[in-house]
């Protein structure tokens, strides 16, 4: 079972980037132009042992708007403005298909939003079908898509299932009645479990839960009441986020009142015992708030050191390019991310001029290259191994992140982390904090050059 320290956790939390990309996204920047994309995609293309591919379509329509999301989503149930979309989407799709080296494979898909089952089971079929006509997928891709289960019916389940998906994702939040009308998402537990039941009796691979602790009206007793019932449900995998109230981002999220939500006292009192109910049901704390089965390819994954971050999360396919298609999709290459317009007018306008729809983006140097790499082997394998960063960057790991060593001494004493000559190693507790951990190896921060406002850390 895992057990937390909370005066440590109230010592270090504050605000900072969960680290899904490095450098973090309010680094790019407008001058990073489609040509520039292009350019990269071309240079990606053509060698030996190339990496594969990472698929992510955004779908961002919803019927109802809640109150905490904070997605990229449009509320909508005009079915022409969905298909539309779909249609631009098949354009994306058509270009940068027609830019890639046809023996690379698909090793993963995901489609996100939004809610991709706001597309009805033959619009999924339609766009899923152009998708494996489009592109070469390997035989055990991994395939998921998000759902909500709310209007969801067994056909939708039918379709993706069909179309070669073989992972759902699917929210839950909280079982609370009254926590469920304070954001705006009436979720019944028995749909829920109607849902869960239908991806068992069409195999699946696997569903992962999302709950969010931090929401109106939340107790460490009725939030509780929830993870008992997860529990019970079995999921494979579980998210366990921490709700950050941003309205000068989002500006919905100030529909909900901010004397509402749980005290920063009672939201670490809340995290506590989630993590420990679900360690102690057998659930792996892989860390920042992911938690999965032991025999699950996440746990089996982060077993080996063999995780990945990427915008999705945690990832157990390390080193693909990530190709995100739709409005607001972010692209990962070996050296670029490369952002989409955000409104559908900017976003088919860029397709209708045969010009990737990009509207910022950010070329990485040589300082950035390595620090992700830092950052990305803290946030997933929790250990630095200094000596081989040493030799594959030639650098000395002392001198270079000298600004941060400083910083982590007190960590250190706090017995988050363990440093050494040859190695830096976090310790159960400082999986929780790993924000913190990598905030250390950050240039933007070190050079006060990251000036973003960031949720905060737990």
């Amino acid at each position: 079972m895992f057990e937390i320290d909370l005066a440590k956790i109230r010592k270090y939390d504050k605000p900072g980037p969960r680290y899904t990309s490095y450098p973090t996204a309010p680094q790019f920047n407008e001058n990073f132009k489609h040509e520039n994309y292009f350019d990269e995609i071309v240079k990606t293309n053509y060698g030996a042992d190339l990496p594969d591919l990472s698929l992510y379509f955004h779908l961002p329509y919803c019927d109802t708007l809640c109150y905490f999301c904070g997605c990229n989503m449009i509320i909508t149930r005009n079915r022409d403005r969905v298909k539309e979309y779909q249609s631009y989407l098949k354009k994306e799709m058509d270009m940068i298909r027609s830019y890639l080296n046809v023996d690379r494979k698909v090793a993963q898909l995901h489609w996100g939003g939004g809610t991709p089952t706001h597309l009805n089971p033959d619009e999924i079929s339609n766009l899923a079908s152009y998708i494996k006509e489009s592109f070469n997928f390997q035989e055990d891709s991994e395939n998921s898509c998000e759902i909500d289960p709310r209007g969801l019916t067994k056909a939708h389940l039918e379709a993706l299932r069909y179309n070669g998906f073989n992972r759902i994702s699917m929210g839950v939040q909280d079982f609370n009645e009254k926590v469920q009308k304070a954001v705006n998402r009436i979720q019944p537990e028995d749909i829920t479990r109607q849902a869960v039941d239908w991806i068992r009796d069409l195999k699946f691979h696997s569903f992962n839960l999302d709950l969010i602790y931090g929401l109106p009206f939340q107790t460490v007793d009725s939030f509780a009441d929830t993870v008992d019932r997860i529990i019970d449900i079995s999921p494979d995998r579980i998210a366990v986020f921490n709700y950050a109230h941003v309205p000068w981002m989002k500006k919905h999220m100030g529909l909900i009142h901010p004397e509402d939500i749980p005290l920063p006292e009672e939201k670490l009192q809340i995290l506590k015992m989630t993590v420990e109910k679900l360690t102690a049901a057998g659930y792996v704390f892989i860390g920042l708030d992911h938690f999965s089965k032991p025999d699950d390819e996440l746990a089996v994954a982060f077993k080996e050191k063999k995780l990945y971050r990427n915008f999705q999360g945690y990832s157990t396919n390390a080193g693909a390019d990530l190709y995100a298609m739709g409005i607001t999709g972010i692209s990962q290459l070996q050296h670029i991310y490369s952002q989409n317009y955000k409104t559908e007018k900017e976003y088919y306008k860029a397709l209708d001029d045969e010009t990737l729809p990009v509207v910022k983006g950010y070329k990485l140097n040589d300082d950035d290259i390595l620090r992700r790499y830092v950052i990305m082997k803290i946030m997933c394998d929790f250990e630095i191994d200094i000596i081989s960063i040493e030799q594959k960057f030639n650098i000395d790991f002392n001198k270079y992140f000298e600004w941060g060593l400083n910083n982590m001494k007190e960590m250190e004493s706090d017995n988050l982390v363990n440093i050494t000559k040859e190695k830096i190693s976090v310790h159960d507790i400082g999986r929780l904090l790993i924000r913190n951990i990598a905030m250390n190896f950050d240039g933007y921060i070190e050079r006060k050059e990251d000036i973003a406002r960031y949720s905060r850390t737990v």
